[in-house]
């Protein structure tokens, strides 16, 4: 991914600890990571992750082959650094 200008400032102005998606509760202390990406819809998405507790992580929207969850709101794409879709949830 290329960051932009815009990017830069969009990633810059959130805190890395405190994303939390639109339709997502995600409990950041459960996750492996707390990156973020934005998607072709423009929307801030959590990145894959792996849940540290072995629960399904709050938001997640499909397993990843890898063992991570996707957090996607579009089925294209979801898990394509992952292994591709094991379930969706």
């Amino acid at each position: 991914m290329i960051v932009t200008g815009v990017t830069a400032l969009l990633f810059a102005a959130a805190p890395a600890f405190a994303y939390v998606g639109p339709d997502s509760t995600a409990d950041e202390a459960n996750l492996s990571n707390h990156r973020a990406y934005i998607n072709h819809g423009g929307q801030l998405v959590h990145a894959p992750a792996r849940s540290l507790s072995g629960e399904v992580p709050e938001g997640a929207t499909a397993r990843c082959r890898d063992g991570s969850y996707s957090f996607s709101r579009h089925h294209s794409g979801t898990c394509s650094r992952h292994g591709g879709v094991a379930a969706w949830l």
